[in-house]
């Protein structure tokens, strides 16, 4: 049997959580392991997902929860969701407020109701010192406006959660609205689509962008890399897409690793215990 990987990369937003990885689930991990992944952060989209993400933290040494409720999730919202997540906020190995954020496109939510409770669950991870892991889909605008509004507040209050608020996921904008994120301090978390033969303008945001402003994500079983386009995307393929972007940037894959685990360490302070 070939030797494990010890290369030592994060996956920092994999749906672990979800039900097409029930059957081996077991395997799952062991792949992400051979192929040197040492974490993995799964986030919640909605109550019940979160508490499987936490169920799934404590069964796995190097798995870690997110809670939140998803944009598409809103209409699961209700007067007692702060308070059910702040509940499970205090779970130590519950190390981000996510997946939040809006979603214009598909629009199962209400675009006033999406915004509310994302404002709302700012305000939570603003309240637990808990970074944010950020959806975003066609609301590059407003979410960039309450954002800016919310980390202002961080730094008016002397928060120490300003200095690593959180992590655009799957990026999927410009290098001008990159750079507008990176003013906030927010980490950029790059995906299997990096790979794609037409994804020009994010392999352009990512040769130009400091590899400690990147992380990297699977966000299996989505969007999974080439050569695996079609098919279900897991943790190990962290790897390929770590792997691309060394070969983007010309650097070694160890590097790569090296420095976009140093920011999961820095953002998700996973050693902390509240």
């Amino acid at each position: 049997m070939p030797e494990k990987s010890t290369l030592g990369l994060t996956d920092t937003h994999c749906h672990l959580n979800f039900a097409e990885f029930d059957s081996d689930r077991d395997q799952i991990i062991e792949r992400a392991l051979d192929n040197g992944i040492t974490k993995i952060v799964v986030p919640g989209i909605d109550i019940d997902s979160s508490k499987n993400a936490i169920h799934y933290s404590e069964k796995y040494p190097m798995v870690y929860a997110a809670i939140g409720i998803h944009p598409n999730s809103g209409e699961s919202w209700s007067e007692n969701s702060i308070a059910e997540l702040e509940q499970l906020a205090k779970n130590p190995k519950v190390v981000a407020i996510g997946e939040i954020g809006l979603d214009y496109y598909r629009k199962y939510t209400p675009i006033k109701l999406q915004q509310d409770i994302f404002s709302k669950q700012l305000q939570l991870a603003k309240n637990l010192g808990l970074p944010v892991i950020i959806h975003n889909r066609q609301a590059s605008e407003d979410i960039l406006a309450m954002l800016k509004t919310w980390f202002l507040g961080l730094v008016n209050n002397h928060s120490g959660l300003a200095r690593n608020p959180g992590v655009m996921h799957s990026f999927s904008d410009d290098f001008q609205m990159a750079e507008q994120y990176i003013k906030l301090r927010f980490k950029i978390g790059i995906t299997g689509p990096v790979t794609y033969r037409n994804a020009v303008i994010l392999r352009e945001v990512v040769k130009n962008q400091d590899l400690d402003n990147l992380l990297l994500e699977t966000d299996a079983p989505y969007l999974p890399p080439n050569p695996f386009r079609g098919k279900r995307n897991e943790p190990a393929n962290v790897r390929i897409i770590a792997e691309k972007i060394a070969e983007i940037k010309d650097r070694s894959i160890t590097d790569v690793a090296n420095i976009t685990s140093d920011g999961g360490n820095q953002l998700f302070n996973w050693r902390v215990s509240r």
